[in-house]
């Protein structure tokens, strides 16, 4: 049994040469992104090590067929038939190579990986020929079948003879010790594809290790992304279709609902540029907010916080996940049906990035959580937009205790402000909580609230985050840029919360936001926002704050512009809300009101609105 595992240990360091090789020619290709990015060579290094876990995920997927036929062969007879397998081998090739060399295709024009998009130009052969330029497709056809005919020889020379001889000697195993042998096998598999013992299964996000956006690009396993990438778009091109009316229609209510007849804004801020921060509150609902119709006692810290600073009382989040905040938040864009923007890097381009704005204005910017950032890619779309540090679990050496998902609020978000405050002035940092993510294993530090209901251990992370929210601010007021810095405090998104509001209501989507600190004008002091706002409005209301046009945030809206119209969204996997001051309604896609709220006189032209908003904003995600 031994020498079977070593052959297939063989086979998968066969696989991750192939992968390296191929990388390799990648790199040599484009080696003027290299000096044009001046990307130090010991990076461009430490990408070979950080590609190796998700390599390691594509080899295991990839022997999971091998595995298989190898066990059940040898459990019927020892002379096993090794052609079916080694030309598996010579087609895993063949297909890997096409993948990686189709990748450096299209590489150099789109600055892009492999994607459905660019399979999607194949239905039409006639222009892809007109437009490739031909040297460069000769060559990288030559290539691809050079080294496929190489690898492919190495296999048989190096690999399957090893693999022959196994059987040749072996006596017929003992079929305790084969299962056992096969049940390893496939456990060792299995723990390869999902990239370890982690929480969170291994995403193309896991390699994202660098602020250059080529040297990512390049650790990115071309298999494993354009499956990944063929899937979610399938996803979305399958399980929903929001065609209400004609494009030009829904384009034209659309932009209708974002114009306005001035452009001018209130402004809030006694300072012209004042440090920001803003802490995202992890599935905060608003329910845990006693000015919010929350019950009392659950976030004291919270609510004295209030007593200073300007509270948002009707603004809600377009999703429910984080991975759809990210770029809610930084990019201005509405939650998309079925899918997220974080999951389709091949798209980023498409979305305007708040965090680049504010570097171009000066500002240094900064991403920190103390949890994994490798669910639902929220690493590769942070790398996108170009944080000059990104701090996760993985790079606090601090000696704390560690959680089922990271490090806890408590410790982590003191810890933050001694970092931040080596960094050069203004400065726009994100800091982000875990606690409240189940598994709630937040440490007990305090007395717990008696809670009858189910909720009890999510209500009580709330109450123990607002404790870590409270050591926060005292140590906050005592940094030097105290004054001279915004705090805004707003949630990914909500939850269901201890009211077990349903996914198809307003009020499970709602969300506190408060703007607090020195900065904020005091006559703004301890009052509310009460217009109907959403998440998706937060980069347009700090660049116009800052004095900046928001034009390229068309989905973003400035909430204190003079004229603004106020609405709010939220997405449904097969639908979607729509708030407005005349009233309310959460339509499905398969045409089902599951409510709605509308006086007769404004019905029709409300749920028009709604209904050209989704279309819009879901056929231009699909033509990105």
């Amino acid at each position: 049994m031994k020498k079977i595992l070593l052959t297939l240990l063989k086979m998968m360091v066969f696989l991750l040469v192939l992968f390296a090789t191929m990388r390799v020619i990648f790199l040599m290709k484009y080696w003027t992104l290299v000096e044009l990015g001046e990307i130090p060579f010991k990076e461009i290094l430490k990408g070979f090590w950080a590609a190796l876990p998700l390599d390691i995920s594509t080899a295991c997927f990839m022997l999971a067929l091998p595995v298989i036929y190898m066990f059940i062969s040898l459990s019927i007879d020892k002379d096993t038939l090794f052609a079916p397998l080694r030309w598996y081998f010579y087609l895993m090739v063949a297909m890997y190579n096409l993948a990686a060399f189709g990748d450096m295709g299209i590489y150099g024009e789109w600055r892009t990986k492999l994607s459905y998009r660019a399979l999607l130009y194949l239905e039409n052969p006639a222009e892809v020929i007109n437009t490739a330029e031909t040297e460069q497709t000769l060559l990288l056809i030559v290539l691809w079948s050079v080294f496929t005919i190489l690898f492919c020889w190495f296999y048989t020379k190096f690999v399957e003879p090893q693999a022959l001889a196994v059987y040749k000697e072996a006596e017929k195993p003992n079929r305790t010790v084969l299962s056992g042998s096969f049940v390893l096998a496939l456990g060792l598999l299995f723990l390869g594809m999902r990239g370890g013992f982690n929480e969170i299964p291994i995403t193309s996000s896991k390699v994202y290790y660098s602020s250059h956006k080529f040297a990512n690009e390049m650790c990115v396993n071309p298999a494993y992304y354009l499956v990944e990438n063929i899937l979610n778009s399938k996803k979305v091109e399958s399980r929903a279709h929001f065609n209400y009316m004609d494009f030009d229609s829904a384009k034209k209510r659309t932009v209708g609902l974002h114009e306005t007849s001035c452009d001018s804004t209130t402004s809030i801020l006694k300072i012209e540029k004042p440090n920001i921060i803003v802490v995202l509150l992890e599935s905060w609902s608003a329910d845990l907010i006693e000015s919010l119709g929350g019950e009392p006692d659950i976030t004291p810290n919270f609510h004295n916080l209030e007593k200073e600073g300007l509270l948002f009382t009707n603004i809600y989040a377009s999703a429910n996940r984080s991975q759809h905040a990210m770029s809610s938040l930084f990019g201005g864009l509405p939650g998309i049906p079925v899918t997220t923007m974080t999951n389709h890097p091949d798209k980023y381009y498409a979305v305007p990035s708040l965090v680049k704005r504010m570097d171009t204005i000066g500002y240094h910017t900064s991403f920190y959580f103390g949890g994994e950032l490798n669910y639902g890619n929220i690493l590769s779309y942070l790398r996108y937009n170009e944080f000059d540090e990104i701090i996760e679990a993985k790079d606090i050496n601090e000696g704390f205790r560690k959680g089922k998902l990271g490090y806890h609020d408590t410790d982590v978000m003191p810890w933050y402000l001694d970092q931040i405050s080596e960094y050069p002035q203004p400065f726009f940092s994100t800091l982000f909580t875990q606690s409240t993510h189940s598994p709630y294993d937040y440490p007990k530090i305090f007395e717990e609230l008696e809670w009858p209901q189910i909720e009890k251990p999510y209500v009580n992370s709330g109450h123990y985050t607002d404790i870590a929210l409270g050591m926060f601010m005292e140590k906050a007021k005592q940094q030097e840029w105290y004054d001279s810095t915004l705090f805004i405090f707003v949630a990914d998104h909500s939850h269901t919360s201890y009211k077990n509001h349903g996914l198809e209501s307003f009020n499970h989507h709602k969300i506190p936001m408060l703007i607090y600190g020195e900065p904020l004008k005091d006559s703004l002091r301890g009052t509310t926002y009460d217009k109907i706002c959403g998440n998706t409005d937060l980069p347009a209301m700090i660049l116009a704050q800052l004095g900046q046009s928001h034009d390229e945030f068309f989905w973003s809206k400035d909430v204190f512009g003079k004229c603004y119209k106020p609405f709010a969204f939220f997405e449904l996997n097969q639908g979607f809300g729509w708030k407005t001051p005349e009233g309310e309604f959460v339509y499905s896609n398969d045409g089902r009101f599951f409510k709605i709220n509308l006086p007769e006189n404004v019905k029709d032209s409300v749920v028009l609105d709604g209904k050209a908003y989704m279309q819009y904003h879901f056929d231009l995600f699909n033509s990105y």
